[in-house]
């Protein structure tokens, strides 16, 4: 079993959902322990210079109240920050309407720092009876794998990225994580053959067939 597929399935998954303003919202929710003091994890998820390393190049203004904006991905307003515990941000793709937001929660626990992240949004009907949670999740996990490798210095350099990102240890660590997810999405009460059908577009997604 690679490092990444172990990784995977120590990290707990669950699905569920919620009303927001009459509608129904979806969230999903990942959590993982890393050995690094809370401060420290704190201070690599909420400092530009340092999100940049593990993740995407972000500008903006992050204090409480203002705005950010990742490089190719998400924008949004920070709406909750309590250093080092808890932050909460709305998390906008383009001019994408609809609700999204996603909150991060630190805990100490057994001289680790445990991360808990969880993303609410109303999903386009279309778009959640085919992919289900995985459409999200999986780039959760590699987000979070990708910080892992960064707490504990060993993310590679821009130059190796690519190349990693195409590997068959994070191929596998792909669909692994989409079953995952699947089997979360199970566990909140989705029907097998809905389940089998999601993990499937997802996986499919992620992790297209190589050309020959």
């Amino acid at each position: 079993m690679s490092d990444i597929v172990d990784q995977i399935n120590q990290a707990h998954r669950q699905v569920g959902s919620r009303d927001v303003s009459g509608e129904e919202a979806r969230t999903v929710l990942l959590r993982r322990a890393y050995d690094a003091d809370i401060d420290d994890v704190w201070d690599a998820c909420t400092t530009a210079e340092r999100i940049q390393r593990w993740f995407l190049p972000v500008t903006g203004d992050l204090r409480l109240g203002g705005r950010y904006q990742l490089q190719g991905n998400a924008g949004g307003e920070i709406l909750q920050c309590e250093p080092p515990r808890l932050l909460r941000v709305s998390w906008v793709m383009g001019d994408a309407p609809g609700f999204s937001e996603v909150a991060v929660r630190l805990t100490e626990e057994d001289e680790r720092t445990v991360l808990e992240l969880e993303h609410v949004a109303v999903v386009p009907p279309g778009m959640w009876d085919q992919f289900g949670p995985g459409a999200v999740g999986v780039g959760w996990d590699l987000a979070l794998l990708g910080f892992g490798r960064y707490l504990a210095g060993d993310f590679p350099g821009p130059e190796q990225a690519a190349a990693f990102a195409e590997s068959d240890e994070v191929r596998a660590g792909m669909i692994r994580s989409s079953e995952a997810w699947g089997e979360a999405y199970a566990a909140s009460g989705a029907p097998e053959a809905v389940v089998t059908a999601a993990v499937a577009a997802t996986t499919g997604f992620y992790v297209p067939p190589r050309e020959a």
